[in-house]
């Protein structure tokens, strides 16, 4: 098992310091990378995973659920702790709710499990991105239109895709190749540039930093645990909720810290300390995660 966990971890690890290194050297445009990935590379992935007739997407509607569960119900888990720590519950609690399913969610699970899990991660992506483009953005500005959602390329390959799988319509098998070719740059272009911003760590606000690497994943562990039970999720899905739910903090909090000058420098460090926690976390949750699907419990 330790094995499997080093052979897990070690690649995502060593494409995020490869980045972290690279962008200690260099100064890489890493807002263009990013906007590229989030309008291009990765709505190609999206569509191609979620229009491709052999992901039967029923089958997930459970676990986009309990991923609908965990983001939402982390806010409300550690809303009275907020309050009793007499924290900024703006710059608090939405770190602690949108995790880095695409950093480092999917990554994770396509080496833990294989292209087998690519439809789970995609989904729990998904779920993730739109409560952070709707719910996240309100919680920053109550007055932010939700109609912004259908301007986002990763919405209108969502839909796209889902449309072309559920209405049944055969796509050629070159065009799916190419659309998983071009999605596929996404997931070590996601990798580096996670790597690329651990630079920004401020250990200034260390204090917090360290109990928002604590109260993500634990929060996101808690309200898995029966949701796993209660929605009769096993195997694959199972293990891609657990992964989902010990997720730290998505890079793209900081960026819309920044964008509506909510404490970005408090949130970096919630952000970046509480990736840095992940050391520590994911190997925990990997091996009790590797050890479930081992014993074929459903």
């Amino acid at each position: 098992m330790t094995a499997q966990i080093l052979a897990t971890l070690l690649p995502v690890f060593l494409i995020a310091g490869c980045g972290t290194l690279y962008g200690r050297y260099r100064t890489p445009d890493i807002r263009g990378m990013n906007t590229l990935n989030m309008e291009l590379f990765v709505p190609m992935l999206v569509f191609a995973v979620l229009a491709d007739g052999q992901a039967p997407l029923e089958e997930y509607v459970g676990l986009a659920l309990a991923g609908v569960v965990v983001v939402l119900g982390s806010g409300l888990l550690l809303w009275p702790v907020v309050k009793w720590l007499k924290l900024e519950p703006k710059t608090f609690l939405p770190p602690m709710m949108f995790n880095n399913s695409g950093n480092m969610g999917i990554p994770l699970l396509l080496l833990a499990f294989g292209e087998a899990a690519l439809p789970a991660a995609v989904v729990l992506f998904i779920v993730e991105m739109l409560l952070h483009f709707s719910v996240g953005l309100y919680m920053l500005s109550p007055r932010t239109p939700l109609w912004r959602l259908l301007r986002m390329p990763i919405v209108l390959s969502s839909i796209a895709g889902l449309g072309v799988n559920l209405g049944g319509v055969p796509l050629p098998d070159w065009l799916l190749e190419a659309l998983h070719m071009l999605g596929g740059v996404c997931i070590p272009l996601l990798l580096f540039a996670l790597g690329v911003r651990m630079l920004d760590i401020d250990f200034g606000d260390w204090k917090t930093g360290l109990l928002g690497a604590l109260l993500c994943p634990l929060s996101g562990l808690v309200l898995a645990a029966p949701l796993v039970w209660l929605l009769g999720l096993g195997g694959l899905q199972a293990a891609a909720l657990w992964v989902f739910a010990a997720l730290p903090p998505a890079v793209l909090n900081y960026l819309v810290a920044e964008q509506y000058r909510q404490e970005p420098h408090k949130v970096a460090s919630l952000v970046l300390i509480g990736n840095l926690g992940s050391l520590v976390v994911m190997p925990v949750v990997l091996a009790a995660v590797f050890a479930y699907v081992h014993s074929g419990v459903s």
